[in-house]
């Protein structure tokens, strides 16, 4: 209600001060609107810290927040309204009351999967920073979190802390390209720590821990291809019980020393497996450890026979989940060029089947249909998905561009270059997005369905 909002606005201002609370204010406005623009964040941020000023203070009036923050909430949904624009807020406008307030609270935009800030040359940062070093600050506030917006909050903070007292002491020093080399080989754990945790818990937000937890485990089956499922889903689950635990943590030290905690436990259990874990793992820096890792490529495919499909009792039992994850975990092993985002479509499949076949009236039917089905297509969609995002991860963009060319020539003769080059550039921007290791997950799901993936036209010929 009423009274924990303002306690709670009002202990992180006289706990932060005027400036850290502005600074923490940017940075989880910028979070939760990522796509808002700096002057709509802005005006935001002054609206909130004025109202934090005034009722905060000692002496201020009981009724001074609810009355400033009801003010606040009818300029929201006035039509000129200064702030971030949300296809929410008409919903919440038509509420009154805190009900209106609350519901404008909770509206946030979906994260940018593609993080959009580029650093910047240090001589570039210096000129921004001597013109104008709050305007600075607040720019570089806006943007970083907003491109790195699902960083757990207490990284974020630290990562743009360090950030800004690195320009603002190199910018000043007789000798800053030697203070920039310095402090950025400083701030290299703070920097990777926020890149990997932006990448972890979007998968996360995306994903949810089950699906989080199968996603580990085909990367860990493609890096690994000769541990059994008994070595590995510990690891994958073990990386799932971090993110939960943490993505949403205001714990200063949660990812930092969780990560390196569940680092440490899957180089114990994989280093001797291949050498190139033991590599990663051999340096003291686990965040480091882990970023080498999850940057790994993906093993080549040893020759084995294809997987046993599971029975129609495990599809149907109480842990049938398990059973669809191990079905997939020996998929990935066998299929060690296919992206996260094809795995992920197959498991949303099985769910779905699952859920339609095991409560049927005739389970056994439904289940066998539905095994014709996958065994007639399953191939060419794992095939294909192993052609593309191999031969991408193997070749020159510009040869990989040329080698779609080619094949697109061979299997569609009577296509006009128009389409040709618009099948090759769609494949091509598929390929550079969805099929490396730490993928979108949102995006490339997006782009993949399981009768017709992105390498595929359609039966009319026409782009996928």
């Amino acid at each position: 209600g009423r009274a924990y909002v303002r306690d709670k606005v009002c202990l992180e201002y006289q706990t932060l001060g005027k400036e850290g609370f502005r600074t923490l204010t940017f940075i989880m406005n910028s979070r939760k609107f990522s796509n808002a623009t700096f002057e709509e964040i802005s005006h935001l941020v002054h609206e909130i810290v004025s109202l934090a000023e005034s009722c905060c203070a000692e002496g201020a009036d009981p009724s001074c927040y609810d009355a400033g923050s009801s003010a606040l909430s009818d300029k929201s949904c006035s039509g000129n309204s200064p702030f971030p624009a949300h296809p929410g807020i008409a919903g919440c406008c038509a509420q009154e009351g805190l009900e209106r307030k609350l519901c404008l609270a909770a509206l946030q935009h979906p994260p940018q999967e593609l993080p959009r800030y580029v650093q910047p040359s240090n001589e570039e940062l210096c000129e921004a920073f001597k013109k104008d070093p709050k305007d600075f600050a607040d720019r570089f506030l806006h943007e970083y979190a907003s491109s790195y917006s699902q960083a757990p909050l207490p990284v974020l903070l630290g990562s743009t802390r360090s950030f800004l007292s690195m320009v603002s002491t190199c910018c000043i020093s007789s000798k800053p390209t030697a203070c920039f080399l310095k402090e950025k080989l400083e701030r290299k754990t703070l920097s990777l720590l926020t890149l990997m945790s932006n990448r972890a818990c979007s998968r996360y937000a995306a994903y949810g821990k089950d699906k989080v937890t199968l996603s580990h485990l085909t990367s860990l089956a493609q890096k690994v291809p000769s541990a059994s499922f008994e070595d590995l889903f510990p690891v994958a689950q073990g990386a799932a019980e971090v993110l939960a635990r943490c993505c949403d943590s205001g714990a200063e030290d949660c990812v930092q020393r969780e990560l390196s905690e569940h680092t440490a436990t899957a180089c114990a259990a994989l280093s001797a497996r291949d050498p190139r874990i033991g590599g990663c793992c051999e340096g003291k820096n686990l965040v480091q450890s882990y970023f080498c890792l999850s940057a790994l490529p993906p093993a080549p495919a040893p020759g084995l026979p294809g997987p046993r499909e599971p029975t129609d009792a495990q599809l149907c039992g109480e842990d049938a989940p398990r059973h669809a994850e191990r079905f997939l975990f020996e998929l990935a092993r066998r299929h060690t060029s296919v992206p996260d985002s094809f795995f992920s479509k197959l498991y949303d499949t099985s769910q779905q089947v699952r859920a339609e076949c095991c409560s049927a009236k005739d389970p056994p039917a439904c289940l066998e249909s539905k095994r014709q089905k996958m065994r007639e297509e399953l191939p060419r969609f794992l095939d294909q998905a192993s052609q593309l995002c191999g031969q991408y991860t193997k070749l020159t963009f510009l040869d990989f561009k040329k080698r779609l060319r080619e094949s697109l020539v061979q299997t569609m003769p009577e296509a006009s270059p128009e389409l040709l080059e618009q099948l090759v550039e769609q494949r091509a921007d598929f390929a550079s997005s969805c099929c490396s290791p730490n993928s979108p997950p949102l995006y490339c799901a997006s782009k993949v369905t399981p009768r017709t993936t992105p390498t595929l036209h359609r039966a009319s010929g026409k782009p996928a």
